[in-house]
């Protein structure tokens, strides 16, 4: 099977393994590109090595195997974009992400640095985009959090930055995360589409359909949501389809100036803070540094 005809969103896999890459591949018959980051990245068995010796992996072994696997996956949707995250904690500066994200930048063609979106997260996403270089702005749980992020990279061209709305982790605090999704896509409608919307945090059939009939640029998603999808004949819902938001709360859509300073907005937010403190415990808990 191959691509369908109506399909307006790219379709991305959301995992750290090459081997699956190329059964999702195998089984769409198709792939836009693929999202990484260190909590998938350290399921690999170059990292899994490391804790059946009884090791942790080195700093450096850690961005070697990080490095190895996603230039395995970048030919395998050469056409499409592949994320890899920089280490980010909640100390982290904006000139060390600026310095590694030029760095994992080079690894592959095809590359988009994920960057937290914080203050120093999106000084170094300016940064980096005025000098060319892709970034996916990641840990988005408001409307406010990409509103900045349209802001703070006015200089890039479409295709250069992505914003990923976590759906999966506001529908667990009893929030409807589609509706974040909704209210981004209404409120980038009146900017220049220079930033692309990235589905994340997708858990169930449900939210990746629902992400389709909004029709979102794109939407990563686990290999079983894939799989779900191609058992369903990867159908495109139309008009009709309703969404089961299971009495989840919506988020109500703010009326913001994109045309504001970024700093103006409000970018604080529980989930976005646990979210590094998250990736960043995963992956020092295999590293040695």
């Amino acid at each position: 099977m191959s691509k369908p005809n109506n399909l307006n969103t790219r379709i991305f896999l959301d995992g750290g393994i090459p081997e699956e890459t190329k059964d999702v591949i195998k089984l769409l018959g198709f792939l836009d590109g693929q999202t990484t980051n260190p909590t998938l990245i350290t399921k690999h068995p170059s990292f899994l090595a490391c804790q059946a010796r009884g090791e942790k992996c080195t700093e450096e072994d850690g961005w070697k195997y990080y490095k190895e696997i996603v230039s395995e996956i970048s030919p395998l949707v050469k056409n499409g974009s592949v994320s890899i995250e920089v280490y980010a904690d909640r100390n982290t500066k904006a000139e060390e992400m600026i310095t590694k994200g030029e760095e994992l930048f080079q690894w592959i063609p095809n590359a988009h640095v994920k960057l937290p979106i914080t203050t120093e997260g999106l000084k170094a996403a300016g940064a980096l985009v005025s000098r060319g270089i892709r970034v996916n702005m990641t840990l988005c749980f408001t409307q406010q959090q990409a509103a900045a992020v349209f802001a703070a990279t006015k200089a890039a061209k479409k295709g250069d930055v992505f914003v990923s709305p976590f759906i999966g982790r506001l529908d667990d605090k009893g929030e409807n995360g589609m509706s974040l999704i909704e209210n981004i896509l209404k409120m980038y409608k009146e900017g220049d589409g220079h930033v692309e919307v990235l589905v994340a945090s997708v858990r169930n059939i449900d939210h990746f359909l629902r992400s389709l009939q909004l029709k979102a640029d794109i939407i990563t998603s686990p290999f079983k949501i894939l799989k779900d999808w191609k058992d369903m004949g990867m159908s495109t819902p139309d008009d009709d389809y309703q969404y089961k938001n299971n009495n989840l709360k919506d988020i109500s859509y703010q009326e913001l100036d994109l045309s504001k300073d970024w700093q103006e907005f409000n970018i604080s937010d529980d989930l976005t803070d646990k979210g590094i403190e998250r990736f960043s415990q995963d992956w020092n808990a295999l590293i040695t540094k």
